[in-house]
């Protein structure tokens, strides 16, 4: 990154609101619109400096949008702590891997991922109904919530499927520098059985521990010499636009934040596709 500009403090501020208010939405975190964003605008930048940069912005949008959907009681923290603990090893794992990827390469991959949770969302068929008390049986587990707005939730899932998943999600995530919300929502929602609002609570409260990880370990190694005025003002907008976010989710129903999650993951897909190729 070249020498840091009065005017970027800006537009920085603005994209991080942008990130924060989608993110937030969805549930994804923010990571996957960022860093495609990064990626674009500085293919100079070697993938750890960039994932680096990503993750602690994500944890920012995270944590901010999991205090909003905390007072909208949206959060499965019995699920969310467990899951969250299987995200930490992998976070870890993939935050030590980006490093040995070259530029190139890292480009490629990311794009085949974005563009497969695209088409996956946009075939697969829609999650099953909450209406009727699933029957209980082992090992699955068994959930009640009541939303601050008196909407009931009961849903019932695998924990051992959920922590393998938490696991891999966490590897991938710290790995691309996105969150991992673009998995693991859809992975909530789809191979667990969550219903989407409680999903997107409780995915970001699961991935703002986990990007607090890789954000740990990206210090440590040193991958924050270059980019922190850059991930300040991000992170400044995240908070303004995390709460908005939040708000929205309420009055957006589950199949909408599906699709549009499907399309952005799409069309950022085939541009840095389109970069590997060049």
């Amino acid at each position: 990154m070249g020498p840091f500009q009065p005017s970027e403090y800006y537009w920085l501020i603005l994209l991080g609101m942008a990130v924060g208010l989608y993110g937030t939405l969805i549930g994804a975190g923010g990571g996957f619109v960022l860093m495609p964003i990064l990626i674009l605008l500085h293919p100079e930048i070697s993938p750890e400096h960039l994932t680096a940069i990503s993750l602690a912005v994500v944890f920012f949008n995270d944590g901010t949008g999991s205090e909003s959907y905390a007072m909208m009681k949206r959060i499965d923290y019995k699920s969310g702590l467990m899951f969250a603990v299987a995200t930490i090893p992998g976070a870890i794992i993939g935050a030590l891997s980006t490093s040995y990827v070259p530029r190139h390469l890292f480009n490629g991959l990311f794009g085949v991922l974005l563009i497969a949770a695209s088409a996956f969302l946009f075939w697969r068929p829609a999650a099953k109904p909450h209406l009727e008390k699933p029957h209980l049986h082992h090992p699955h587990v068994f959930r009640y919530l009541m939303a601050a707005d008196g909407e009931e939730y009961e849903y019932n899932f695998n924990p051992l499927t959920g922590i393998g998943i938490s696991f891999v999600v966490g590897y991938a995530s710290s790995f691309l520098g996105i969150g991992g919300g673009i998995i693991h929502v859809p992975a909530l929602i789809y191979f667990l059985d969550f219903p989407v609002h409680i999903a997107t609570a409780t995915s970001h409260f699961i991935l703002a521990i986990m990007a607090l990880t890789g954000t740990i370990v990206h210090i440590w190694t040193g991958a924050f010499d270059i980019g922190v005025r850059h991930t300040l003002c991000l992170s400044i907008g995240v908070l303004l636009g995390a709460p908005v976010g939040a708000y929205l989710s309420s009055r957006v129903q589950g199949p909408w934040i599906m699709r549009s999650l499907a399309l952005a993951l799409g069309l950022v897909g085939i541009r840095i596709l389109i970069m590997f190729f060049e």
